[in-house]
């Protein structure tokens, strides 16, 4: 197939990965992937260096002379490549390519919804997800049912597909456990929790160091915490203040932006998941569960889809944290958890989410 991937994001965030992991999967099993980005951003750099077959237009301007020109572009690609389907990651582009589809009717209009906010139900927006768009993919069930609940959308034109991991790559490594481990002095008898995400607000990078940080202070001294992120929107200096004024300096590890991320996560006894919002796809969540580590997580975006019980807590809370990492200190408690999400992960690999969205793109039944 020719498949077009619109991902107009300009941050390598989660929407992004989402499309850009898509298109590798797409281009590795032979089909004619193209990837459209907005020209020097993250996305696009990304693109290039996994050597996806990439092109740039400026897609999110509201400029009416730029605007006529990208479609006049986005017209002639569709000329001269042919796609078969074309996926919508972002909202800024979909009603361009909603005009093309109703002129040309020459492809699948795909729209992925992997964004926080749920979508508005005014005429507009019905008329472009229910009656233009061919089919319409939401990443997590709270998605999924507010379109369901508020979209005339055909039951077989509605999915949920939650995004795939590359299991052989995200796999526990005794070896590289071993040596993190030993990089960072955690001892034997350590027991590490882990949050793996980039420092800002959202993350809930402070509430982990505090929730620990309560932990350590009841007795729990053998708790240690490990940051496996690097500063975007929160600075290093600031995660620093927020360990160092909770007391958490000789506790705590911060990687900065590691390659070898299977090793990192591996090195965790317990993976966490503290956002206060967003994780409407929740890639550190799949690689940590990938490998095998345990994880718990709040109760936000995707978060329900993938882990479920005493693993989930509400976010925002500290108290509730700490008393989610207690309950899962016990090893006993932690291979139950492993064994739970093994299951779940046996339908989250990169080529079961290959699968299922080429299933979405030919038009076949869910």
């Amino acid at each position: 197939m020719r498949i077009i991937q619109v991902a107009n994001v300009r941050w390598f965030n989660a929407t992004s990965w989402y499309a850009l992991y898509l298109a590798r999967l797409l281009q590795d099993a032979g089909h004619e992937s193209l990837v459209l980005t907005l020209e020097d951003t993250e996305s696009h750099a990304k693109a290039q260096e996994w050597n996806l077959d990439v092109r740039t237009l400026p897609l999110n301007s509201s400029n009416p002379l730029k605007v006529a020109h990208v479609y006049r572009e986005l017209s002639q690609l569709v000329t001269e490549f042919k796609p078969h389907a074309v996926n919508c990651h972002r909202g800024e582009s979909f009603w361009l390519w909603s005009l093309l589809k109703k002129r040309s009717n020459s492809f699948r209009l795909i729209r992925t919804r992997g964004d926080q906010r749920l979508p508005k139900h005014d005429p507009i927006n019905r008329w472009l997800h229910a009656s233009v768009a061919d089919a319409v993919i939401a990443t997590n069930s709270v998605m999924y049912g507010h379109f369901r609940e508020h979209f005339p959308i055909r039951d077989c034109n509605l999915h949920r597909i939650l995004g795939g991991v590359d299991r052989a790559r995200f796999a526990f490594s005794v070896d590289g456990r071993a040596r993190v481990r030993a990089e960072f002095g955690f001892g034997e008898d350590d027991l590490v929790v882990g949050l793996l995400g980039r420092f800002d607000e959202v993350k809930g990078q402070r509430e982990l160091i505090q929730a620990i940080a309560s932990l350590r202070a009841d007795g729990n001294v053998h708790l240690k915490l490990m940051l496996a992120g690097f500063p975007t929107a929160t600075t290093q200096e600031q995660v620093q203040n927020w360990i160092n004024d909770s007391g958490m300096s000789d506790a705590t590890v911060i990687t900065g932006s590691r390659r070898d991320v299977a090793d990192i996560i591996s090195a965790m006894d317990l993976g966490v998941i503290a956002s206060k919002w967003s994780e409407t796809i929740a890639r550190a969540a799949l690689e940590i569960m990938s490998c095998g580590v345990p994880l718990i997580g709040t109760t936000v975006g995707v978060m329900p889809d993938l882990i479920s019980g005493r693993a989930l807590f509400p976010p925002n809370s500290v108290k509730n944290m700490a008393e989610s990492i207690a309950w899962a200190q016990p090893e006993s408690t932690r291979r139950g958890l492993v064994s739970q999400q093994a299951k779940t992960m046996e339908n989250l690999s990169g080529e079961a989410f290959l699968e299922r969205t080429l299933a979405v793109y030919r038009g076949e039944p869910s």
